[in-house]
């Protein structure tokens, strides 16, 4: 998928032009026509502006689906207490980004869950 048809698709489906975007992202209407025809790609602080202006949680630039994607079982299980937990450094860890994780809203946690299974997929696929 290219973030550029991604972007205007969402853009066009809420009705918005490249000057609205302009007004409620602070972005300028020319970089929003090169990131849209593919000639640069947005850093992810511009996505968020993006994503804000769109009035839409961040995941949904990556992905296409009606409902919230699926948390694998691997990554549930991270947040479930069990006695045979993790320990030392894996339990600091662990307990890091949990704390890191529950000061951020749901959107920001999908989006980073979307962007983990992207470098897994890449990896297992050879390209990393």
């Amino acid at each position: 998928m290219m973030i550029g048809d991604r972007l205007r698709a969402l853009r066009e489906a809420k009705r918005l032009s490249q000057g609205d975007i302009e007004n409620l992202s602070g972005l300028q209407r020319c970089y929003a026509s090169r990131v849209q025809n593919g000639h640069t790609v947005p850093a992810i602080d511009t996505l968020e502006k993006w994503a804000r202006a769109l009035k839409i949680p961040m995941y949904q630039l990556f992905y296409e689906g009606e409902a919230p994607p699926k948390i694998p079982d691997e990554i549930r299980r991270l947040g479930m207490s069990s006695r045979r937990g993790p320990r030392g450094q894996a339990h600091r860890y662990l307990s890091q980004m949990q704390g890191c994780l529950a000061k951020l809203d749901r959107s920001d946690r999908d989006l980073i869950l979307q962007l983990t299974k992207t470098i897994l997929t890449t990896r297992r696929k050879g390209g990393a």
